[in-house]
């Protein structure tokens, strides 16, 4: 990527006339590096059928962004001047979604393509009300030309449109300058942008992260100021904005930058003051955890979003039970730490129950690990979450909690074979034997068996 993007920094820093705000820029196909093969087939196709159709459609966002760095995106989106329902008379397989923000998903064999309409200002159309007192959108189906498009998209790295008619790229807000720089610059007022939807603030954070991006000082003013407007955004929403944050590959930077504009209170309330209150233990245990997320997504590995909230909730966790444990025998305060800290993470992002579930296992065996004697060792070894546990274990040990040497002794567990297995069980019956003080029996009374 590194190769490409120097290819592209020479290829503009040639260009005689820089751009100006809002106009518009052609660089041809002999001036990009971005190539057909790149791209998804069913991609193009889809653009030619809507041109077939008497429409214009062009690729745009963070798969051209992408690919003029030199990456290989797997989503491909596609603007087109066609309406929803005009697209959807244009392909079988389109379905319309969304009610707030309209887009059209184009099924190609198995993949999807979200394909959108050119947006409009809305302040050039007459509605009913559409915007909330805080000027959050509710409505954004105002529909307009490529220009006014450009204008709406949320950063000038996201506005670039590839045509597939004589291959070029048209830039209308700078981004490809922004590309050059390695800046993150949102388009328009960035404290109007982000009321018109907060999210817009996770999104800096999390294309920074991935791209490896510096934002903008003005891009990056408003946003500890504005972070409580994420109150504003359904659970739902903000649970997928979870996953798209860490499950990215580049989970390790978005922590950072979450806590450095102080959006992880507004996302995890919990953790954020658990980690201010001093836990370092509990900081340190997320960003493991980030970075062996990271590098499970990097190999291809699977990455459950049961595990990343086990991380991100086990401060809180561990907090919550250390106040009620004072108050109650510990299994009880547990217990009731798990369902406050659940329950106070529920209000800010929903956690669905094939997710939430696991995350209890994971929680639950980290009481169950430490007792392997007689048959115990072998069940927990058979407990379908016990991989996800022991992971999270390591990742504690790894965090600097002294468990004792659990990890290991659970690593050489699972190599050996039966004897070696039954021999550790036993070892730790001899450990608990002689570390455990001999209790001596009270010498009876003078005459005490005479009188039995």
């Amino acid at each position: 990527m590194d190769i490409m993007l120097k290819r592209l920094i020479n290829l503009f820093s040639s260009r005689p006339v820089e751009p100006k705000s809002g106009s518009l820029t052609v660089i041809p196909r002999d001036q990009h590096n971005i190539s057909r093969k790149n791209i998804s087939p069913a991609a193009i196709k889809i653009i030619k059928q809507l041109e077939e159709a008497g429409f214009t459609a062009y690729l745009v966002g963070g798969g051209v962004r992408d690919l003029l760095l030199g990456g290989h995106p797997k989503d491909f989106d596609i603007a087109t001047d066609a309406k929803p329902e005009e697209i959807k008379r244009v392909f079988r397989s389109a379905r319309i979604i969304g009610r707030r923000f309209q887009i059209v998903h184009v099924r190609f064999g198995r993949e999807v393509f979200e394909v959108t309409t050119f947006r409009g200002h809305h302040e050039d159309v007459a509605h009913a009300k559409s915007k909330t007192e805080e000027g959050m959108l509710l409505r954004d189906n105002v529909y307009g030309t490529i220009e006014t498009d450009a204008a709406r998209r949320d950063f000038t790295v996201n506005a670039l449109y590839y045509t597939t008619r004589d291959f070029s790229v048209h830039d209308y807000c700078n981004g490809l300058e922004d590309i050059k720089n390695r800046t993150l610059r949102i388009i328009g007022d960035p404290a109007t942008r982000y009321k018109e939807d907060p999210v817009r603030m996770l999104r800096a954070v999390r294309f920074a992260a991935k791209l490896g991006f510096k934002i903008e000082p003005n891009t990056a003013k408003p946003i500890r100021e504005l972070g409580s407007l994420l109150n504003n955004v359904p659970e739902a929403r903000l649970f997928e904005e979870v996953l798209k944050l860490f499950l990215n590959g580049s989970a390790t930077a978005t922590f950072t930058l979450l806590r450095e504009y102080d959006l992880l209170k507004q996302l995890f309330p919990g953790a954020d003051t658990a980690i201010k209150a001093g836990d370092e233990l509990g900081a340190a245990l997320i960003e493991r955890s980030m970075i062996n997320t990271d590098k499970r997504i990097r190999a291809e590995k699977t990455v459950t979003p049961a595990f990343i909230y086990a991380a991100l909730l086990w401060p809180a966790l561990q907090h919550e039970q250390k106040l009620l444990e004072g108050k109650m025998p510990p299994q009880a305060a547990y217990l009731e730490a798990c369902q406050n800290v659940i329950s106070r993470q529920l209000a800010r992002t929903s956690i669905p129950k094939r997710f939430l579930i696991p995350m209890r296992e994971i929680w639950d065996l980290q009481a169950r690990l430490p007792g392997r004697q007689g048959m115990r060792a072998l069940r927990l070894l058979d407990h379908p979450r016990f991989r996800a546990a022991y992971d999270f274990l390591l990742m504690r040990e790894d965090a600097g909690e002294k468990l004792n040497g659990l990890g290991s002794w659970w690593t050489a567990f699972q190599s050996a074979d039966d004897e070696q297995r039954e021999q550790m069980v036993k070892d730790l019956g001899k450990q608990n034997t002689t570390s455990r003080p001999r209790r001596r029996r009270p010498r009876k009374p003078a005459g005490a068996a005479s009188a039995e």
